[in-house]
């Protein structure tokens, strides 16, 4: 009779329900169940199981560089991190009232760190995120535009509720990717939420944008209810190394 639930939960893909019987029945405790405690088990079983793969699944779409989180964050008090801001960023009611984030700081500081975390973090409160260093997603929309999937990536990045765009700024924009973003913050404006890193200030994203109507038109869209993380220190690789070699010379 077990054998033939057991097969039915798998063919039925109640693949959390299945582990929590089994295991129940190898230790034994499937006896020490009220009718109503055992049918509650297998409920949350299951439904663990199922949030745990959403989240993965999630998580496996968005295509992060590396793998992040906000428990991780170190709230060096010369880095210019506010810790209670990060966690109510973290709660990501931003990406529900449509704002944006925008990391700015000298390479090797955490940028991409913090951009990660929160990604990871949106993903698992359920959010649809994707991320891109921009220069190569500049560079894969220009070949989708000679090869006709242009329109067809466009709209996967607009189904998203949070895009991340890593390293901005690194190289001024030509006239087609600058249209390009355009677009890209065109489609999201007032939808959906993106959080952009740079080495460069804010202030200076309208020399590397270029020409002067549109970058008005994207740096209003993107600044316009935007929160601002403007890092400061040396950089954290900087820092990690000469901690990994003065352990060395202790040794």
């Amino acid at each position: 009779m077990n054998e033939t639930t057991l097969l039915k939960m798998k063919q039925m893909k109640l693949f959390g329900m299945h582990g929590a019987f089994m295991t129940a029945i190898e230790t034994g405790k499937a006896d020490s169940y009220t009718q109503d405690e055992f049918m509650a088990m297998l409920t949350e079983a299951e439904y663990d199981d199922r949030q745990t793969r959403r989240i993965n699944r999630t998580i496996k779409n968005a295509r992060f560089r590396y793998k992040a989180s906000i428990e991780n964050l170190h709230y060096d008090s010369t880095r210019n991190m506010d810790k209670n801001k990060l966690l109510r960023y973290a709660a990501c009611d931003f990406i529900k009232n449509g704002e944006n984030i925008l990391i700015t700081g000298s390479t090797g500081v955490g940028k991409s760190y913090i951009a990660t975390a929160l990604g990871y973090q949106a993903c698992i409160e359920g959010y649809r995120v994707i991320y891109y260093n921009t220069a190569k997603i500049f560079a894969r929309l220009k070949i989708a535009k000679a090869d006709g999937s242009y329109l067809k990536d466009l709209a996967r990045i607009e189904r998203q509720q949070l895009v991340i765009l890593d390293d901005f700024g690194l190289q001024p924009l030509d006239n087609q990717n600058r249209l390009t973003l355009l677009e890209i913050i065109e489609d999201r404006h007032g939808k959906g939420s993106i959080i952009i890193t740079s080495q460069l200030p804010v202030s200076q994203w309208y020399n590397v944008i270029g020409e002067k109507t549109v970058a008005d038109a994207i740096l209003d869209r993107i600044v316009h209810q935007a929160h601002r993380i403007e890092l400061q220190g040396e950089s954290m690789r900087k820092k990690e190394k000469n901690y990994h070699n003065q352990l060395m010379e202790t040794k």
